[in-house]
């Protein structure tokens, strides 16, 4: 079943220039898909739209079969649709705590969210050691486990991740991904977007590279690793 959906999208900002320019993009169940592509392309974008912080000027956007190209932010995160936005962009003022207990606002369910707590605990040990510290006091390797972590407090079945590595050092960079897979191992279908294309790859079971709004190419990762044009072009190998 196909998570995410996207065909012939095009988005961009207050109807002036398209930023994305006729995007097909899916994205199937269990699956980490990556988003590669220069600075400028359109990656963050693509997100944005996703989750319903811009709209969709044309096209069709489909979440777990449904669609949802019309829909608000907040019925698209009630379908499981959670982001962890660039840069962490937690609340520096409250405590890691309260920024886990931000990602489950939607949420009824007690003995699920306190399942949920358990699991970014078994995660992130870090975080449960400075519950009550507040979140501006951490280190930027903590910051993104707590981003990460408010996402799936959100109980996401589809995780939309933009730049998770950026500014962290190569040991965290490593630690991160990791820890992607094994959220993906728990059962989260995961849709990143990624500048460490290497890294990306290596996580990744497929991907599509974006330039200037446009689907350049897309396919598994193997494949698109050993396609000499690509590699040179867009992953710096």
């Amino acid at each position: 079943m196909s998570a995410l959906d996207l065909a012939g999208i095009w988005t961009g900002y207050n109807k002036g220039e398209p930023v994305l320019k006729g995007v097909d993009v899916r994205v199937d169940e269990g699956e980490i898909v990556s988003i590669v592509g220069p600075n400028g392309a359109g990656k963050t974008t693509l997100l944005r739209m996703i989750c319903g912080l811009l709209p969709v000027w044309r096209g069709d956007l489909e979440i777990w079969g449904r669609p949802m190209h019309d829909e608000p932010s907040y019925r698209r995160a009630g379908r499981g649709v959670a982001l962890v936005p660039e840069g962490a962009r937690i609340f520096v003022d409250l405590s890691v705590r309260e920024n886990l207990a931000m990602g489950a606002y939607l949420r009824k369910d007690k003995d699920g969210i306190g399942q949920d707590y358990e699991v970014v605990y078994s995660l992130f040990p870090q975080l449960k050691d400075r519950l009550d510290v507040k979140a501006g006091g951490l280190s930027g390797g903590q910051r993104q486990m707590l981003a990460i972590g408010r996402g799936l407090m959100s109980h996401a079945r589809l995780l939309l991740l933009d730049e998770p590595s950026l500014g962290l050092a190569p040991l965290l960079v490593d630690e991160v991904f990791h820890t992607l897979l094994t959220i993906r191992e728990m059962g989260t279908t995961l849709l990143l977007v990624e500048q460490n294309a290497v890294k990306a790859l290596e996580v990744a079971e497929r991907a599509y590279v974006l330039s200037e709004g446009n689907v350049v190419a897309g396919g598994s990762t193997k494949d698109l690793a050993q396609d000499r044009t690509i590699a040179d072009s867009y992953f710096g190998m």
